[in-house]
């Protein structure tokens, strides 16, 4: 993935951004010109609680040439009412494991690489000089702050304090929060209440925010470099005090070579062909796995940058961030890390940032559990550890949802016809789970048919699974209440008028969630009837482009195509008609599973033509969603699904990742 001269022009490169983590729920991002345009832009965002509290430290480092006295920035920073044009001497961006810039500065070359330390909160700035004839001198500017990555620090005035721990080390100190900045090279000048005033976020103009903050400016690195020397520099910065004697250039050849051995034990990589956009694929995915040492287990984060681990999202990438890469053993963790907190029958959706206190706003993320087990022993055939760790916790799922659930207002229970219902007018536990002060945006409650699809599938994988550990009379309970289930269903939500499913029984919108039904291991809806076939039509007619599917039909009412504006505006059109191409996956299920269901000669070969190229031109949109858009190396949360379609909300998302990487690979 590489960006030459004509895509680093300002208004070209501020709308491509990058992003790379450390394993703990920490990262460090920009746009491919070094401009921050987020307030969650930085170098090194830390968690001060793995993988939460995550706190801005070092928001950029600018670097500046000078020659013949003459001093040339090569940082680009916004403000109000002037730009630093830096990136007019960028003439290369690049990201394959890490961030690299090169510029030419007159006949200086200048090469940074940004990497951080797996594990760890410390982030290095590595850069490779070939000078020319001239002395010249590097200088490097470290902006700083220490805040709460979700607020800014908008007018305020920095108290630093700094001490010179060890030659070029500096510990830095701002309200009783301490990190640590060194540089292999020359000599460290220490700035006395040096602001960077109003640094101007586009982005955050853009979501309705106010746009302007403070940094502080610690001092300044002076590197002398003589006429044709080439000259290797590290920066660092880190939470941690022993950062001495580290050396850039071997901190990215340990990542690299790191990243290369996920990619090989994932056994995708067939030499014979062209491997470049898996490999993406499988570097993306391990952006969201991170350790969260409270539970000495891995999890799964959302979505960079704000989001955090979630049940829902975390069971809907599972297959495709650990199964399908051949990670099994983590994936036995992210298991253990869900069932962790399960109260009253409910896996936690989340966890606060503040506190890690466990939210139980969900009532999918337990019968997810379901499918994703299914899939573990589909892979790994390993029947033991969830008969040991899970097989009595599901069970116990089952008998709250039957007896009935009110924790957090959830309001889940087994109504008289087999079906469930979950919710109220206010709560908001499906995955369209968008609310703004009180207000819920996309009101689900009742009988919601992803919901009574997913207690389907559950029910028959608690079958399965009873069969196999010699429980036939329970099995045979199991059974029979799928069967009701599998009845009713049928009876309440086809909705014959649309040739469709209701969204939830009583709600005739055309959504995606019907695709549930068809997906599962246990499709309660057969996947060779007319019925799922006239679904698939219908959703794809209204639903699908290429980017993933709307979360409602054009005509429908309230129906909004563009994500933008403030917190309200972007709320209200959440799931009212955005594009998430996390649905591929349930639609590429639903689609596969009708075309080998199908029976007649003519239909079947035409059900495979169809699905072929629905594959086809899924690859070719997901090279440009990865290579070129956005986040470059990932793929967005959401899609306007009005032309020209833009990348919108998280820059990089779990689900939006693993669903696309598990259907082309």
């Amino acid at each position: 993935m590489k960006f030459t001269k004509e895509k680093l022009e300002l208004q070209e490169g501020l709308k491509r951004e990058w992003l790379i983590t450390n394993g703990i729920g920490g990262f460090s991002s920009s746009t491919i010109i070094g401009a921050n345009t987020r307030r969650y832009h930085g170098l090194l965002i830390a968690p001060l609680k793995p993988p939460a509290q995550r706190s801005l430290i070092l928001s950029k480092l600018d670097e500046s040439i000078t020659i013949n006295n003459k001093e040339i920035p090569l940082y680009t920073n916004v403000c109000k009412n002037y730009i630093t044009q830096g990136y007019k001497y960028q003439i290369c961006f690049e990201k394959e494991y890490i961030p690299t810039f090169e510029y030419k500065v007159e006949n200086i070359n200048i090469k940074k690489s940004i990497c951080m330390e797996y594990g760890k909160n410390t982030v290095c700035v590595f850069y490779e000089i070939k000078n020319s004839n001239e002395e010249i001198k590097l200088k490097l500017a470290p902006i700083v702050n220490f805040r709460d990555f979700h607020s800014m620090s908008t007018n305020k005035k920095f108290s630093l304090k700094q001490e010179n721990v060890k030659k070029n080390k500096i510990k830095i100190s701002i309200e009783n929060n301490s990190f640590y900045i060194n540089c292999s090279e020359g000599k460290y000048t220490k700035y006395e209440d040096d602001t960077f005033n109003n640094m101007f976020y586009i982005e955050e103009e853009k979501r309705g925010f106010y746009p302007e903050e403070n940094h502080s400016v610690s001092g300044i690195y002076e590197i002398e470099i003589k006429p044709n020397e080439n000259k290797k520099i590290t920066f660092v910065c880190s939470l941690e005090e022993n950062i001495d004697k580290i050396d850039g250039e071997k901190i990215i050849e340990k990542e690299i070579s790191r990243l290369d051995k996920i990619i090989k034990d994932t056994k995708l990589i067939n030499k014979n062909e062209e491997n470049k956009l898996l490999k993406e694929f499988i570097i993306a995915t391990d952006n969201f796995i991170v350790y969260r040492p409270e539970f000495k287990l891995h999890t799964i984060i959302a979505g960079y940058p704000w989001f955090l681990d979630w049940g829902r999202d975390s069971l809907i990438s599972f297959e495709g961030l650990l199964l399908k890469t051949n990670r099994y053993e983590l994936a036995k963790e992210i298991l253990l890390t869900f069932k962790h907190d399960i109260k009253q029958g409910l896996v936690p959706n989340g966890y606060s940032e503040a506190d890690n206190t466990p939210l139980y706003n969900s009532v999918d993320s337990s019968l997810l559990l379901f499918e994703q087990i299914a899939k573990y022993i589909k892979y790994t055939g390993d029947i033991e550890f969830v008969k040991k760790e899970f097989y009595e916790v599901l069970k116990d799922i089952v008998v709250n949802y039957e007896k009935g659930i009110d924790l957090d207002n959830n309001n889940i229970y087994l109504d008289n016809d087999g079906l469930i219902v979950s919710g109220t007018p206010t709560t908001q536990n499906t995955w369209m789970d968008a609310k703004y002060e009180g207000i819920a945006a996309t009101p689900r409650n009742g009988k919601a048919v992803e919901i009574n699809a997913l207690w389907y599938n559950a029910l028959k994988i608690l079958e399965e699974l009873s069969e196999k550990f010699k429980e036939k009379s329970l099995a045979q309970e199991y059974l029979k209440k799928a069967n009701k289930c599998k009845r009713n269903f049928k009876a309440k939500f086809y909705n014959e008028k649309r040739k469709c499913l209701y969204d939830v029984v009583g709600d005739s919108k055309i959504r995606p969630n019907q695709l549930f039904s068809v997906a599962l291991t246990y499709p309660v809806i057969e996947p060779n009837t007319k019925i799922a076939k006239e679904m698939l039509y219908t959703t794809t007619k209204k639903l699908k482009n290429k980017y993933g599917l709307k979360t409602l039909a054009k005509g429908e009412e309230n129906y909004i195509d563009i994500y933008e504006g403030n917190g309200f505006k972007r709320d209200m059109s959440y799931h009212q008609g955005i594009t998430w191409p996390w649905l591929l996956g349930i639609y590429n299920d639903t689609f596969r599973k009708i075309k080998e269901r199908e029976k007649t000669i003519k239909n079947k070969k035409q059900y495979k033509e169809d699905y072929e190229k629905f594959i086809k031109e899924l690859k070719s949109v997901a090279k440009k969603m990865i290579e070129d858009e956005g986040c470059i190396g990932s793929i967005s949360e959401l899609y306007d699904s009005k032309r020209p379609q833009l990348p919108k909300g998280a820059i990089a998302q779990a689900w939006s990742v693993a669903e696309i990487f598990r259907i082309l690979y």
